[in-house]
């Protein structure tokens, strides 16, 4: 079994930064992508971040410039810094990632996720 856990979420004043953490254990093979979405009340969950094992990321058009992602795959740990957040960037943020084997088809495991709230 895979465990995601999220911290760092929280409230935070319009212009302020938050760093999101997420740490993976449990039975781990091969992480080939750690990453975030989002979910606004009543919408689906949206890619915010993605990062590959060799290093690769994206972001999504909305938060490319202010937010930055990044890994320990030692640690099998991601974070996101997010910079400069607005009252739209205010959702619930899941930590999510692809595990599998070599020659098999990745699983994806999601965290519980956590809030964060841009408000003045």
């Amino acid at each position: 079994q895979v465990q995601l856990v999220e911290s760092g979420g929280g409230l935070v004043q319009p212009g302020g930064s938050l760093r999101l953490s997420c740490a993976a254990s449990g039975s781990i093979f091969n992480i080939y992508v750690m990453g975030w979405y989002r979910q606004f009340p009543g919408k689906q969950r949206d890619l915010v971040a993605r990062i590959t094992s060799a290093g690769s990321t994206y972001y999504s058009e909305s938060v490319k410039g202010r937010f930055t992602i990044s890994k320990d795959n030692a640690k099998k740990t991601a974070t996101l810094q997010m910079n400069s957040l607005t009252p739209e960037d205010t959702a619930v943020y899941y930590c999510y990632i692809e595990e599998g084997r070599h020659g098999m088809v990745p699983v994806d495991y999601w965290g519980k996720g956590t809030l964060v709230t841009v408000s003045s």
